[in-house]
């Protein structure tokens, strides 16, 4: 069957899927050590929850009795480090946000990680043998404190002055809003989200009213418990946590609620959703799997399992249980051509 026509099947067949993909949460860390010839990834912690169900997924379509078939795994960007991530693999920090993922694939082999989740396309820093994979959209916004003197819209350029400092209260933004100084925050150093943001509003350097370091997309953290705090926030992340119970522990939306910008609203409420023309389109993204180019190309097994996973024709492009974990977890899948599209680093 040719690979178009086998997602259109799947596409048709997603809304029976999701019935099945809705609740509960993605499992954490692997519960047990994956075998060598297992494909295993680090990195991004927006992604982590949806690639721990699709790892869970696609594993349980492997026969139990299976022992040559590589399975799926997925470490999460927070937890315990150390971690030994496959069988006879050298022990590495844990790699947390999406830039500490690639560095890991960039210093490792096939041996300790095969793929970076990143919700960041190819940077200059980037090495130049890497493959970003797509698999799916998301949209960055920003979130604040239900009740908090923060208004439900901002204006890319509003944001921009507040992280450059150049606005420092939210009466310079609206004589009707409190005088209070605004409190903005950014994720902790590497976060894919935290690069997209400030990327989408303009700003190459932040200035020194801004505090970083919260964990992204947490907005349980007790620091943005407060009345004048903003940050970064993944729409598709918040819609998982928001409609569909995804995250648990600290990984949930906590008092923030996303918020506009441009007079846009991220989320579709109606369809629960990421609105897929957020400000024209402007602040959508693609999400990806970085894979080492000549891992990808490779014509051994492991080369050809690791396209029968993230490959155009491949399980997470193609599968009805794949496309409808992504919809679960508030992302977009996207459509046949653009799923598993290669952009290089």
């Amino acid at each position: 069957m040719r690979g178009t026509t086998k997602k259109l099947l799947a596409a048709a067949a997603l809304a029976t899927a999701v019935v099945t993909a809705t609740g509960g949460t993605g499992a954490a860390d692997p519960t047990s050590l994956p075998a060598a010839r297992d494909i295993v990834g680090v990195g991004d912690g927006v992604t982590q929850l949806v690639m721990n169900q699709l790892s869970a997924d696609y594993n349980a379509t492997i026969p139990s009795t299976d022992t040559t078939t590589p399975r799926l795994y997925s470490w999460d960007a927070t937890g315990t480090s150390p971690i030994t991530t496959k069988t006879g693999a050298t022990s590495i920090a844990r790699p947390n946000g999406a830039d500490a993922g690639i560095q890991a694939l960039k210093n490792n082999t096939s041996t300790v990680v095969d793929f970076a989740r990143s919700s960041r396309g190819p940077a200059l820093t980037d090495p130049n043998t890497f493959d970003f994979v797509a698999f799916a959209s998301d949209a960055v916004s920003w979130a604040a404190k239900s009740g908090g003197n923060a208004p439900a819209n901002l204006t890319t350029q509003n944001l921009k002055d507040i992280y450059t400092c150049n606005v420092t209260t939210w009466e310079q933004i609206d004589p009707s809003l409190p005088s209070t100084t605004i409190k903005p925050f950014l994720p902790q150093p590497g976060s894919a989200l935290r690069t997209n943001f400030l990327w989408k509003i303009g700003v190459s350097a932040f200035g020194l009213c801004v505090t970083e370091g919260v964990q992204e997309n947490e907005g349980s953290d007790a620091q943005l418990n407060d009345p004048d705090a903003l940050v970064p926030y993944s729409v598709g992340h918040y819609v998982g946590q928001m409609y569909y119970g995804r995250g648990s522990g600290s990984d949930v939306q906590g008092p923030l609620t996303i918020r506009n910008v441009n007079g846009d609203a991220p989320v579709d409420t109606a369809k629960k959703a990421i609105n897929k023309n957020f400000v024209g389109g402007s602040y959508v993204l693609s999400l990806y799997h970085v894979l080492r180019r000549s891992d990808w190309n490779a014509a051994d097994a492991h080369g050809a399992a690791l396209r029968s996973v993230f490959g155009a024709d491949g399980w997470i492009c193609t599968n009805p249980t794949a496309l409808a974990d992504i919809t679960g977890f508030g992302f977009l899948p996207l459509p046949p051509h653009a799923c598993g599209s290669i952009t290089h680093s």
